[in-house]
Parts: C-alpha cells; sequence; structure tokens
C-alpha cells in the first residue's frame, strides 16, 4: 500500500501517513466541490457533494468519507490550498 504524508493546520510540524489512494480520490472530491472564491461552502455542504464525486471502489456508498474529508480539508489548509471564511458556519473555499 502506497502512502502519503498530511499535514494538520490545527497541528503545526504534525505530519501523518495515510494511504496515497484513498487521500488522492478525496483531494481530488474536494477540490471539484469547492467554489474559487468566498464566501465557499459549509463542511456540512461540502460533505453533501462529495459523496457523488468519490469512487465507488474505494468509498463504496460514502463509507469512511466523513474521517477523509476532515483529514483530507485540515491538510489543504496546511499547505494554503484552500481557505477558510471566518464565519459561522465555518465556510471553505479554493485560495
Amino acid at each position: 500500500m502506497r502512502r502519503v504524508e498530511v499535514k494538520n493546520v490545527n497541528h503545526p510540524g504534525s505530519v501523518k501517513l495515510v494511504d496515497a489512494d484513498m487521500y488522492k480520490a478525496m483531494k481530488l472530491a474536494y477540490l471539484a466541490v469547492l467554489p474559487a472564491s468566498p464566501p465557499g461552502l459549509t463542511l456540512a455542504e461540502i460533505q453533501e457533494r462529495l459523496t457523488a464525486q468519490l469512487p465507488q471502489d474505494l468509498y463504496p456508498d460514502g463509507a469512511k468519507a466523513g474521517w477523509w474529508a476532515k483529514t483530507v480539508q485540515l491538510d489543504l489548509e496546511a499547505r494554503g490550498i484552500i481557505k477558510r471564511t471566518k464565519v459561522s458556519p465555518l465556510r471553505l473555499h479554493r485560495a
């Protein structure tokens, strides 16, 4: 199994290894659903849209999508690929 390093915007300097195929599929889905500019989408709106973007062989019926969505979100934020709009509820958009 191939692994990829993920960062966490909430824990700078922390790096974890995760399954590369699961990560890549979720990253592509995340970037496909996020708008390019503010105000962006809420986490609930993102979650609703992600399932349709995910490959069934890796995420059958959206299984495990919640954990992977959060992991990829925090990694993409740490890398500056996506940004938060600090409103309530929290919204995300591509950087």
